[in-house]
Order: structure tokens, then C-alpha cells, then sequence
């Protein structure tokens, strides 16, 4: 097997740089339209919810959207306020070099570079958001990255952004380390099977479905709409959006398997234009109700949409010829190139089932999938919208 790499130099997208034009993509997400004149040019128009404004639209010039100076800025100004030095909507009047006697040439300079900086970095994002715009991205998140809460605000962030950019995410998740403070607060012993399932009686199903849908899933859903966005949480109940089986209920107790994923529910959300978080607790033909793998539910949905990518964030670098090695890391694997792996005793332990749900959705049409570390600052924003990737791409 060749130890092959996507990743041989540092990124060239400053993802930083990319999340603060979140501020601008997000003011202008369905703030600006064209209008076609008489002579056959077309004007950017600003909407607004001003109902005075509304009634007379302006077009914007060309030199009003490119302005880079404090006193370009001032041009955008209306009756509701102005476009700031962050491409920021703002209440009042613009500040001016009269206005404050220590701005001085230096400083002008160097806000314009700044700004010339995000440009730039989006500019150089435009073939991805090219390629990936309207794509569905199906995003399984867990593990050590939702337990920092600063790493959560910064997946979330990150996620938002492909939402404003005009891809269709998709939020899967799970919340081992919840279920298991509470039921560790409940004086219930979290319980696993030798392959790594949670066994799940009947008080235990009760906790996880607690934490799962009514507390993980909505606290992230709070969060996306913090950060700007819409969001819809949903579990595998909501309009029957999965159907599962029990797998082996004398030993594992209320786990479940995917048999069918109501895509147009999925589809309709999306559509709608809202992202989708769905926590991976279903129920069976009796009502009864299972806990699934979070990545085995990512996969089905994946699959059952035909999406782009699966990318599943985890807690390790990616998949390594030496675990302890991170210079190790492959890159770039095919399905052949995996089983490989697994019968070399490459791939072990948890990350097994991992590449099996990766295997199992590109075997149904889905088009990449990825594992990434969820630890690391905009993985995610590094593994769609730069050519170097992050983690392990495994292609059909």
C-alpha cells in the first residue's frame, strides 16, 4: 500500500480569514438581489425590512461594493445605518479621519489590506464553493469536539458558513460523554459490548433518549441560530425519518439498525432552507425506542441522499499506518486500499465501524467520504474549501 498524502503543505486558505467573511455572507444572505434596467445592465439592489426603503430600492455601483476606505464605507449609509469597516451592518452615522484624530494613513492602510486579505481568501475558496454549492454534506459530530465548548462554537461557526455559501449540511450527532454523566448522576453504570455498543436496558434507552433528543440536540440547534443561521432539530421519530430493527435484543437490549431514511423529509428541510439536526435515536414497528451508532445513522443518511460527503469529525488525526505516529497518516484510500488496512491489522478498535460506515455509504452512491479529527480548529472548513484536505479521504 502506498503511503499516499493530500496534505504535504500547510493549507493555502487562511480558514480564520473565511470565518470572518461569515459577517459578510451572512448580512447579505438574501440581502442582495439583481435588477435588470431598461438598457440592458444589471444593478446589485439592497433589500431591506425598512418599509420606506423597500418601496424605492437603490442600485448599488460597483464602487460602493468594492469600497475599502472609511470614507468609501460612508457611501453605504441609509436611513437605518451603514456598512462598517467588517463589512457589518451598523446603526448611526459612520466614523470619519475628522472624527478621531488618531486614525491616521498607517492604520487606514492597514484595515485595507485586511480587508483586501478576506477577499482574497474567498476569491481563492471559489472553485470549492463552485463545486460544492447545493451539494448535500452529511457532518457526524461527537466525541472530544463536542465536550469543548469552544471547539462547539467553532464547528457550529464553521458549519453556518457552508450554510451561507450555498451547501446543504447536515448535522448528525451523538453524546457518549453526556449519556454518561448522567447516567453516572442516575447511579446507572454505563454498560458496552465487546465491539463497542452501549448496552441499553430499558432505564438506560430512557436516559440516552433524555440527553440525546431533548438536551444535545437542542443545545445545538440554540447554538446555529446563535451563530446566525436556521436550524430544525429532529430524531429518528420525527415524521418517521428512520426505521430501525433491533440487532440483538437479549445481549445489546435497545439498540437498533437503519432499515429506511425518509429522504423527503430531509430534503424538504433543506429546501427550506434551514440545516437539519438530527439525533440518532429511532424507534422500531412497535414504537419501541433504539439507540443507533450516531455514524452508522450518518452513513444511511448520506447514502439514502446521495450525498457529496460524509465526513465523519472524530478524536483521532484520521486513519494511520502507526497509531502513535501522526506523520503517518493516509491521506487518501480507496475501499480495496482499506480492506487492506483492516487485514494487516492497520485499522483496529473503534475506528473499525467507522470505515465500514464509510465503505458501506460509498458502496451506495455517496461520493467521498472523510474522517477528520474534530479537534482541530476548522477541520471541517479545511477539508471542503482547501486542496491540501485534513484527515483521510476514502473514494469508491
Amino acid at each position: 500500500l502506498k503511503h499516499t498524502h493530500r496534505n504535504v503543505s500547510p493549507p493555502l486558505v487562511n480558514m480564520a480569514c473565511i470565518t470572518n467573511i461569515m459577517k459578510i455572507s451572512m448580512h447579505f444572505r438574501g440581502g442582495i438581489t439583481s435588477k435588470s434596467t431598461a438598457n440592458g445592465s444589471v444593478h446589485l439592489v439592497q433589500r431591506t425590512s425598512n418599509a420606506k426603503a423597500c418601496s424605492a430600492q437603490r442600485p448599488l455601483g460597483l464602487r460602493q461594493v468594492k469600497a475599502r476606505s472609511m470614507a468609501e464605507f460612508s457611501s453605504l449609509e441609509s436611513e437605518d445605518g451603514y456598512m462598517n469597516e467588517d463589512g457589518v451592518f451598523a446603526e448611526g452615522k459612520p466614523a470619519s479621519p475628522d472624527d478621531n484624530p488618531s486614525f491616521d494613513e498607517s492604520e487606514q492602510e492597514r484595515r485595507s489590506n485586511d480587508a483586501f486579505e478576506r477577499v482574497r481568501v474567498l476569491s481563492d475558496a471559489l472553485p470549492f464553493i463552485q463545486d460544492f454549492r447545493g451539494r448535500t454534506v452529511v457532518v457526524k459530530y461527537g466525541g472530544a469536539a463536542m465536550k469543548d465548548e469552544t471547539l462547539k462554537e467553532l464547528v457550529v461557526k464553521d458549519l453556518v458558513l457552508l450554510w451561507c455559501l450555498g451547501l446543504k449540511p447536515i448535522l448528525v450527532h451523538g453524546g457518549g460523554p453526556e449519556i454518561n454523566s448522567w447516567l453516572t448522576k442516575l447511579d446507572i453504570a454505563p454498560n458496552f459490548s465487546p465491539s463497542g455498543l452501549r448496552i441499553t436496558d430499558k432505564a438506560t434507552m430512557d436516559v440516552v433518549e433524555m440527553v440525546l433528543v431533548g438536551r444535545v440536540n437542542k443545545s445545538l440547534v440554540a447554538l446555529i441560530d446563535q451563530a446566525g443561521g436556521k436550524a430544525v432539530g429532529v430524531c429518528g421519530k420525527d415524521g418517521q425519518l428512520i426505521r430501525a430493527k433491533a440487532i440483538n435484543k437479549e445481549e445489546l437490549g435497545f439498540v437498533g439498525e437503519v432499515t429506511a431514511v425518509n429522504c423527503e423529509l430531509l430534503n424538504s428541510l433543506c429546501d427550506a432552507g434551514v440545516i437539519p439536526v438530527v439525533a440518532s435515536v429511532a424507534s422500531d414497528s412497535d414504537g419501541n425506542a433504539l439507540n443507533i451508532n450516531a455514524d452508522t445513522v450518518a452513513g444511511e443518511i448520506a447514502a439514502g441522499l446521495g450525498a457529496e460527503k460524509l465526513i465523519l469529525m472524530t478524536d483521532v488525526p484520521g486513519i494511520m499506518l502507526d497509531k502513535d505516529d501522526v506523520n503517518t497518516i493516509i491521506s487518501k484510500a480507496s475501499i480495496k486500499e482499506i480492506r487492506q488496512l483492516t487485514e494487516r491489522g492497520i485499522i483496529v478498535g473503534g475506528m473499525i465501524p467507522k470505515v465500514q460506515c464509510c465503505t458501506a455509504s460509498l458502496a451506495q452512491g455517496v461520493k467521498a467520504a472523510h474522517i477528520i479529527d474534530g479537534r482541530q480548529p476548522h477541520s471541517l472548513l479545511v477539508e471542503i474549501m482547501s486542496p491540501e484536505g485534513s484527515g483521510t479521504m476514502i473514494t469508491g
